[in-house]
């Protein structure tokens, strides 16, 4: 069990359910984020933090012994918010750990670092970069920040791509990117367990029949996720058609971010 684990992004919908089911993880939770939050409850401290003010985020990792990093911009905005949450929140978050000790990290990256790809492609987890936006970038930059820390200094990252994490999938194109939340919580308590992480890339996403990524590279840490999305397949085809063939929904792994435009300030 850890002393001290830190969700930041914890007003967030990933960040509501990691307080709710990580909870048996560490003696307390240390919950912050920029947004409001619900008071601390009984094993909990909560610490409002602006990623982008390094002394504040130096005090707000000071003292724990894992990190889970939800934080920051969640969609595509503007290159301002991104630029201070996203690619500045994360060199805070890193310069902080590496003065507290380096706890082990867990990086919420984003399917969206390889959202170019077409949806017939099967990747692993080296695959080229091919970000769909902005935010696709800026979780680049935190992937990069991650491997380079670990090369330099041998910070610990677990680089979770995440796919779609909500308690059910929401349309079609999620039947191939759905995260559980039981999938997700097992996957957290293996990277957390397991003697040396090192700094993999792994895929967040539950065993689904038509899923578009190979975790084989990251067997060592006994993840297996057990959840499968084709039993909502039929509420899904209920509820609404597919995407017409040409939709970038049903062409690209990225979904509509591939659609998105710039966002001007």
């Amino acid at each position: 069990m850890l002393d001290r684990l830190l969700i930041t992004g914890a007003a967030g919908g990933l960040g509501q359910m990691a307080r709710e089911k990580l909870r048996p993880l560490a003696k307390t939770l240390r919950l912050s984020d920029i947004a409001d939050m619900e008071p601390a409850k009984q094993g909990e401290e909560v610490v409002p933090c602006d990623l982008a003010d390094a002394a504040a985020v130096r005090d707000l990792v000071a003292g724990c012994d894992g990190i889970i990093h939800f934080g920051g911009v969640s969609v595509e905005k503007p290159f301002g918010p991104i630029l201070e949450a996203n690619i500045i929140g994360v060199y805070n978050l890193y310069e902080a750990a590496r003065a507290a000790g380096q706890p082990r990290i867990v990086f919420a990256s984003s399917n969206h670092t390889i959202g170019y790809y077409t949806q017939d492609t099967y990747l692993t987890n080296d695959v080229p970069l091919r970000p769909d936006g902005l935010y696709g970038v800026s979780k680049c930059f935190g992937e990069a920040m991650a491997s380079m820390y670990h090369d330099k200094f041998g910070q610990e990252t677990a680089i979770v791509r995440i796919g779609s994490c909500f308690p059910e999938p929401k349309n079609h194109r999620m039947l191939s990117t759905w995260l559980s939340a039981g999938d997700f919580v097992s996957l957290i308590n293996s990277i957390f367990a397991v003697p040396r992480l090192g700094c993999p890339i792994i895929w967040g996403v539950s065993d689904n029949d038509t899923k578009w990524w190979d975790n084989s590279a990251v067997a060592y840490l006994g993840w297996r996720p057990t959840d499968n999305s084709e039993v909502y397949r039929a509420k899904i085809d209920a509820a609404m058609a597919p995407p017409g063939r040409d939709a970038p929904d049903a062409v690209y792994q990225g979904g509509l971010f591939t659609a998105e435009p710039i966002h001007e300030e």
